[in-house]
């Protein structure tokens, strides 16, 4: 790419943990807003394998197909690898230099007061995670972006203290030795909040969440099983769209008939078991093109390893020529 090039477009870095097969969640908190933001940045998304780690060392053996489940959807849900940069963590080692370098900088201060620190270790309770890599891994986050001096990132409200975090650093960075790493803006976005099917937040965890890659009849199974309104009993006692998980759905996914099922929820012109089929053949219309794309894929493993290697060898390219620069700067 020109040096032109380079200017017109600005650069983001966003990654996710792989965990297997995604989520409804996921696509519209994150996926959705990839496929938008590859029109229109120099985009590079990673699977971070190595963030996995911080939490689940113990079934490092998983990750690896987790990893691919995680691709698979990326690129069925739209994710072109002709327009964004898609690769491994682990691959692009240059991340861990990064980091190990960032690290002799970095107060532990920093990392101790991150709240989402603070958050996963009372979550998480009962299960050690009490170690150096899990404290450390906003700023292998930091390392992530900065090795792409990334003019942005696509981030939730609830990200920010991460972000704040990279941008503190790259700051200090740069007082020690001289203007070299940017310091990232926010790329905001509204993702809607999305239940899963029990109401509480749709998380594996919790064994809550409808796949993207779910066969129809199980995508019809959780839906009926959905939490509805607790006061409406009977087919004609009037309900509550405004405390209805189906219906907090169909406003997401079903905007069209969102105002008109809200009224006859309202008037207990329709039933909750109607309403879920309503919503089940919606998401199942919806998510037929993606599972169709990713089936076609699961058959092409030599094209899925191709996309992987094209993506690792960019970032590494784009990535050593920032380790040069931090090197150059410290002097190293």
């Amino acid at each position: 790419m020109t040096e032109d090039a380079r200017e017109r477009k600005k650069t983001i870095v966003s990654g996710a943990r792989p965990s297997g097969r995604l989520h409804l969640g996921n696509y519209i908190g994150a996926l959705q807003n990839w496929k938008q933001l590859q029109e229109h940045y120099r985009c590079y998304y990673f699977i971070a394998d190595w963030h996995a780690l911080t939490t689940g060392y113990a079934d490092s053996h998983e990750i690896k197909e987790s990893s691919r489940e995680m691709l698979l959807d990326w690129l069925g849900a739209g994710l072109d690898p002709e327009q964004a940069v898609l690769f491994r963590q682990s691959e692009v080692k240059e991340h861990a230099e990064l980091f190990l370098l960032l690290a002799m900088i970095t107060p532990i201060s920093w990392l101790e007061r991150c709240p989402t620190f603070k958050e996963q270790l009372r979550e998480l309770e009962g299960k050690e995670i009490n170690n150096y890599g899990f404290l450390g891994y906003p700023l292998l986050q930091a390392a992530d972006i900065l090795a792409y001096r990334a003019d942005a990132v696509p981030v939730g409200e609830d990200q920010l203290p991460h972000l704040e975090i990279t941008r503190d650093t790259a700051r200090r960075f740069n007082y020690l030795y001289g203007k070299t790493l940017p310091e990232p803006e926010a790329l905001l976005g509204k993702y809607p909040l999305l239940p899963g099917i029990d109401s509480r937040k749709m998380s594996k965890s919790y064994d809550n969440y409808i796949a993207l890659a779910d066969p129809p009849e199980t995508i019809r199974e959780k839906v009926r099983r959905m939490i509805t309104d607790p006061r409406r009993v009977r087919r004609n006692d009037p309900g509550r769209p405004e405390v209805c998980t189906v219906y907090r759905f169909q406003e997401i996914f079903n905007p069209a008939e969102g105002a008109p099922l809200e009224d006859s929820c309202r008037t207990a012109e329709i039933g909750c078991v109607q309403c879920k089929e309503i919503l089940a053949r919606r998401l199942i219309e919806m998510l037929a093109p993606l599972q169709e794309k990713r089936h076609s894929l699961e058959q092409q493993p030599a094209y899925l390893e191709e996309v992987l290697r094209e993506g690792e060898k960019r970032a590494r390219e784009e990535a050593r020529a920032t380790l040069e620069a931090v090197r150059g700067a410290m002097g190293l």
